[in-house]
């Protein structure tokens, strides 16, 4: 009983194996690889501009103040808006 779920283990483990380098493969050799890497590392940049103040400079996500907008704004920002 115990050979056969080792089997069976052993058998998921390769399955997961041989999805793991089909997927790396996928990655780094293919024309759409590189167009998911892209799209990554575009979302990255996006992400860490979005956070950065022109004036304050860069911020983490839970120092921003959401607007009611849905936008974010640098808390020192905000404080100048409000007392304005």
């Amino acid at each position: 009983m115990a050979v056969i779920i080792v089997e069976g283990v052993l058998f998921v483990a390769l399955i997961a194996a041989g999805g793991a380098l089909l997927y790396w493969v996928i990655l780094y050799f293919t024309p759409a690889g590189v167009r998911l890497r892209q799209t990554r590392n575009r979302r990255r940049i996006e992400r860490t501009a979005s956070l950065t103040c022109a004036i304050h400079g860069p911020r983490t996500e839970d120092q921003l103040v959401r607007l009611a907008s849905g936008e974010q704004v640098c808390p020192d920002c905000y404080k100048e808006i409000v007392d304005a």
